[in-house]
């Protein structure tokens, strides 16, 4: 096995506002396992709320690089456990690893990856397209902007229903809304019935990531589906958001990768919990992992190359929400350098 990583700061089209903060570009670090003459890619972008930085992977990789090439790879799975020993601080590295070892094995395997795991990708939910906050009149011309089916709209500030009002003026198109942990319980009770009035879907992550007392009187209480995004990091998260959400966000780059993700949605399907793929402004290199495990998903969140100025690769389009793949083995896409 041999590994090449690339460090790229990917441009917004529009800067980029949640409730933790504004980015005009996207660090992301994308990275090239090499085995027997075949090569799979696999992405991790840096997130600063997670102290994840792109500098500090490299780092890692230089590190322990040796050890990275040494293992002989037969299934990603078993890469997986080895890396995730490896690496025991650094989940995102890990999930750059084992998606660019999954793109590996289905181009070893001669198959995309929906194929791998026996899933009809024709199935998947339609994904949203992000508004970010902004000036009301600047929310309303990226949603003119971008004529879509579903839109995520990322609240966390004083003018919330008035935001919610003007949109809805513009488009009948379904609203998801996400607070990024931005409210308090007594807030989310006050503006719920507003919420249902604007059409809403789901409300994502509408309370501190710690703040389970506060989730059990939202699940209990609220008429719209709570799914969890940054209660729900790691597999040992998902038993606890049983019982305080409807459903759960499992983000590829948080959770350390695609092998830890399939079990994530195996164990939240159990517990009767609504799954959510989420995206971290990826390039096309990290969303197209999430497009293959669409028909997973009850919702999708993977606007990330329509979000973003420039990308690193081809191979994944979307129609009015629809996501095409290439059909090509592995990820189906050709990183571009």
């Amino acid at each position: 096995m041999k590994i090449r990583y690339w460090h790229h700061n990917l441009k917004f089209r529009h800067p980029f506002t949640i409730s933790k903060g504004t980015k005009t570009h996207q660090p992301t670090l994308v990275v090239e396992l090499e085995h027997l003459g075949i090569k799979g890619y696999g992405e991790a972008p840096a997130i600063t709320y997670y102290n994840i930085a792109v500098e500090k992977m490299i780092e890692d990789i230089e590190r322990k690089k040796m050890m990275i090439e040494k293992f002989a790879f037969t299934s990603p799975d078993r890469y997986w456990h080895y890396l995730h020993h490896l690496f025991p601080q650094d989940p995102f590295l890990v999930c750059a690893l084992d998606i660019a070892a999954w793109d590996l094995f289905g181009k070893m395997k001669q198959k995309p990856l929906y194929e791998l795991w026996g899933l009809d990708i024709s199935r998947g939910p339609l994904t949203d397209y992000t508004i970010g906050i902004d000036p009301i009149d600047k929310m309303v011309a990226k949603m003119k902007e971008k004529p879509w089916p579903v839109y995520k709209i990322k609240l966390g500030t004083n003018k919330d229903i008035e935001v919610l009002q003007a949109l809805r003026l513009q488009t009948d198109a379904v609203f998801r809304v996400d607070a990024n942990a931005a409210w308090k319980v007594e807030n989310v009770l006050k503006i719920l019935p507003a919420l249902q009035e604007a059409g809403v879907e789901l409300v994502e992550q509408p309370l501190a990531k710690d703040d389970w007392e506060g989730m059990q009187i939202l699940f209990q209480q609220s008429p719209l589906p709570m799914f969890a995004d940054e209660s729900c990091v790691f597999e040992s998260d998902v038993e606890k958001c049983a019982g305080c959400f409807h459903g759960i966000n499992i983000k590829l780059t948080k959770c350390s990768g695609i092998t830890p993700a399939i079990r994530m949605v195996e164990h939240a399907k159990k517990l009767g919990l609504k799954i959510m793929i989420g995206c971290m402004n990826e390039s096309t290199v990290g969303s197209a992992a999430i497009a293959n495990m669409l028909p997973l998903a009850d919702y999708v969140d993977m606007d990330g190359p329509l979000l973003l100025e420039e990308d690193v690769a081809n191979g994944l389009g979307y129609d009015f929400g629809k996501i095409k793949l290439s059909g090509k083995p592995g990820l189906g896409i050709e990183y571009l350098g």
